[in-house]
Protein backbone atom coordinates (compact mmCIF):
# COMPACT_ATOMS: atom_id res chain seq x y z
CA UNK A 1 0.00 0.00 0.00
CA UNK A 2 1.20 3.43 -0.51
CA UNK A 3 -0.18 6.68 1.44
CA UNK A 4 -1.35 9.56 -1.51
CA UNK A 5 -3.28 12.78 -0.50
CA UNK A 6 -5.82 13.82 -3.21
CA UNK A 7 -8.02 17.47 -2.68
CA UNK A 8 -11.50 17.06 -2.61
CA UNK A 9 -14.57 19.70 -2.27
CA UNK A 10 -16.19 20.31 0.78
CA UNK A 11 -19.40 18.59 -0.27
CA UNK A 12 -17.80 15.52 -1.61
CA UNK A 13 -15.83 14.63 1.46
CA UNK A 14 -19.06 15.39 3.50
CA UNK A 15 -21.06 13.25 1.09
CA UNK A 16 -18.80 10.36 1.34
CA UNK A 17 -18.63 10.59 5.27
CA UNK A 18 -22.10 10.62 5.18
CA UNK A 19 -22.11 7.01 3.39
CA UNK A 20 -18.98 5.79 4.49
CA UNK A 21 -16.94 5.78 7.78
CA UNK A 22 -13.53 4.89 5.88
CA UNK A 23 -12.50 7.09 3.11
CA UNK A 24 -9.61 5.56 2.06
CA UNK A 25 -12.21 2.22 1.51
CA UNK A 26 -14.85 4.70 -0.42
CA UNK A 27 -11.77 6.76 -2.50
CA UNK A 28 -10.06 2.65 -3.19
CA UNK A 29 -13.60 1.35 -4.76
CA UNK A 30 -14.56 4.17 -6.47
CA UNK A 31 -10.65 4.20 -7.74
CA UNK A 32 -11.25 0.76 -8.88
CA UNK A 33 -14.63 1.05 -10.44
CA UNK A 34 -13.70 4.07 -12.54
CA UNK A 35 -10.39 2.27 -13.84
CA UNK A 36 -12.26 -0.75 -14.53
CA UNK A 37 -15.21 1.64 -16.39
CA UNK A 38 -12.38 3.01 -18.77
CA UNK A 39 -10.53 -0.62 -19.41
CA UNK A 40 -14.22 -1.38 -20.73
CA UNK A 41 -14.47 1.40 -22.56
CA UNK A 42 -10.96 1.29 -23.90
CA UNK A 43 -11.80 -2.28 -25.26
CA UNK A 44 -14.80 -0.55 -26.74
CA UNK A 45 -12.73 1.20 -28.76
CA UNK A 46 -10.38 -1.16 -29.85
CA UNK A 47 -13.20 -3.77 -30.95
CA UNK A 48 -14.50 -0.43 -32.48
CA UNK A 49 -11.07 0.75 -34.64
CA UNK A 50 -8.82 -2.32 -34.37
CA UNK A 51 -5.29 -1.96 -34.75
CA UNK A 52 -4.17 -2.74 -38.42
CA UNK A 53 -2.06 -5.62 -37.19
CA UNK A 54 -5.65 -7.45 -36.06
CA UNK A 55 -7.49 -6.37 -38.99
CA UNK A 56 -4.72 -8.68 -40.69
CA UNK A 57 -4.97 -11.26 -38.08
CA UNK A 58 -8.68 -11.40 -38.73
CA UNK A 59 -8.09 -11.78 -41.96
CA UNK A 60 -6.22 -15.30 -41.49
CA UNK A 61 -9.02 -16.51 -40.00
CA UNK A 62 -8.73 -19.07 -37.12
CA UNK A 63 -8.07 -22.68 -39.11
CA UNK A 64 -5.22 -20.51 -40.55
CA UNK A 65 -4.28 -19.51 -37.21
CA UNK A 66 -3.79 -22.88 -35.81
CA UNK A 67 -1.85 -23.82 -38.42
CA UNK A 68 0.53 -21.22 -37.59
CA UNK A 69 0.03 -21.12 -34.05
CA UNK A 70 3.39 -22.12 -31.81
CA UNK A 71 2.46 -25.55 -29.84
CA UNK A 72 1.87 -24.11 -26.87
CA UNK A 73 -0.46 -21.30 -27.80
CA UNK A 74 -2.87 -23.93 -29.68
CA UNK A 75 -4.85 -24.08 -26.29
CA UNK A 76 -5.74 -20.75 -26.80
CA UNK A 77 -8.51 -20.52 -28.71
CA UNK A 78 -11.47 -23.17 -28.64
CA UNK A 79 -12.84 -23.91 -32.85
CA UNK A 80 -16.18 -24.95 -31.12
CA UNK A 81 -16.92 -22.22 -28.65
CA UNK A 82 -18.03 -19.12 -28.71
CA UNK A 83 -19.14 -16.74 -31.11
CA UNK A 84 -17.95 -16.65 -34.45
CA UNK A 85 -17.04 -13.21 -35.38
CA UNK A 86 -15.63 -11.64 -38.77
CA UNK A 87 -14.18 -8.02 -39.34
CA UNK A 88 -15.70 -6.20 -41.90
CA UNK A 89 -14.15 -2.56 -42.82
CA UNK A 90 -16.24 0.12 -41.98
CA UNK A 91 -18.17 -1.99 -40.08
CA UNK A 92 -16.45 -4.00 -37.55
CA UNK A 93 -17.04 -7.09 -35.91
CA UNK A 94 -20.00 -8.97 -37.15
CA UNK A 95 -21.72 -12.13 -36.04
CA UNK A 96 -21.77 -14.74 -38.28
CA UNK A 97 -23.22 -18.55 -38.41
CA UNK A 98 -21.60 -21.62 -38.44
Amino acid sequence: MRRVTVTLPDEVVAEIDRREANRSRFVLEATLDALERRRQEELRRSLDNPHPDSEELARVGEREWLSLAADEDRDLLDPTGGTRVCWVPGTGWIEVER
